[in-house]
């Protein structure tokens, strides 16, 4: 903009101002989501101008090294085309500078290109280790998650072998009792059947913890489908994992059986290249939102178990199963009430 400044002509106010939304526009790409697939070829755009017909190489180092780190999160197929489009202007600039300035490439300003030719390749190496990184740190905590299960399962052998078995000793031992007492029966009698009903209902307590505690947590899925996602190059994204993973175990267990009966679905009829999890609580319910960039036609496998299993997995669960369609690819919405109060 210096360059600019002060203002003699009319050309300069229109560089000026060309300049001016150049700026608006790379806050507006950095902040507001909603708008990138707009802003994005528009700020592309307008330093494009700069280079092609300024000969100015500068400004576009920026979207260069700005964008590549905001498409490690959306499907491959963008980072291309920012990268043709990138390489189409600089193609384009050069071109324009070797017919107006054939002298150029002999003079040492022209070792000045090289930064920006590079600039998006570096900036896309380094956004796709740092985000190799973060999905590596992810499966690492959800490994961690699943020894601590570990711990769980030998407490649930445990149960089962000691608490199981005294319960069902004692729940024999007052049915022998029962024939055997003689005296005052009745009285007797009544005493047993409370200890016989509580015994019973204590091993069916015991019963029920161990098949919660056996039952597939959501790190436990979320692994098992991030393997089969990465295997078919579909890049998986979550938000409120964190948070999700300490939901009551029945809870995860419900989510967990849907998420992937969705994500079969992804991998068999969907052809996507992206897949968000989204997870959400507050003190009504549970929620899990599952978007994917797919053809969207037929999320349906074809023994017909796709969309109305998870729709009566959910209801049975008092739950709710939405699915839509928009700009986006395909919302599959997952939603459970809770109860007065969740325990493990």
């Amino acid at each position: 903009m210096i360059q600019f400044i002060p203002i003699k002509s009319n050309e300069d106010v229109y560089w000026f101002l060309l300049a001016g939304l150049f700026l608006i526009l790379y806050i507006i790409v950095n902040e507001i989501r909603e708008y990138r697939y707009l802003t994005i070829p528009l700020e592309l755009l307008v330093t494009g101008i700069f280079a092609i017909f300024d000969f100015n190489l500068y400004l576009i180092i920026f979207p260069a090294w700005q964008v590549p780190w905001i498409l490690v999160h959306y499907p491959r197929k963008y980072q291309k085309y920012f990268l043709m489009a990138y390489y189409l202007i600089i193609g384009i600039t050069l071109v324009r500078i070797q017919l107006r300035y054939p002298e150029f490439w002999r003079d040492s300003s022209s070792m000045g290109i090289i930064f920006p030719l590079v600039s998006p390749i570096c900036s896309s190496i380094l956004s796709i280790s740092s985000f190799r990184q973060h999905q590596l740190n992810q499966t690492n905590r959800r490994l961690e998650t699943i020894i601590q299960r570990g711990e769980r399962e030998r407490i649930a052998r445990d149960l089962h072998d000691t608490l199981g078995q005294s319960f069902s000793m004692i729940t024999i031992k007052t049915e022998l009792a029962k024939k055997l007492l003689i005296k005052n029966p009745d009285k007797v009698a009544a005493e047993l059947n409370d200890i016989e009903q509580t015994s019973r209902q204590n091993l069916q307590l015991v019963r029920s913890i161990v098949n919660n505690l056996h039952q597939k947590s959501l790190n436990e899925i979320l692994l098992e489908q991030g393997k089969n996602l990465a295997t078919a190059n579909i890049l998986l994204l979550t938000k409120g994992e964190e948070q999700a993973v300490k939901w009551p175990t029945q809870t995860q267990a419900v989510f967990g059986k849907s998420l992937t009966e969705a994500i079969s679905n992804i991998l068999h009829h969907a052809n996507a290249h992206q897949v968000q999890l989204l997870f959400y609580s507050d003190e009504d319910i549970y929620r899990v939102e599952v978007i994917d960039d797919g053809v969207g036609k037929r999320f349906v496998r074809a023994g017909g178990n796709g969309i109305r299993g998870m729709r009566e997995r959910m209801t049975q669960a008092n739950g709710k199963f939405e699915i839509y369609h928009d700009y986006r690819g395909t919302h599959v919405v997952l939603t459970q009430m809770k109860v007065t109060e969740d325990n493990d």
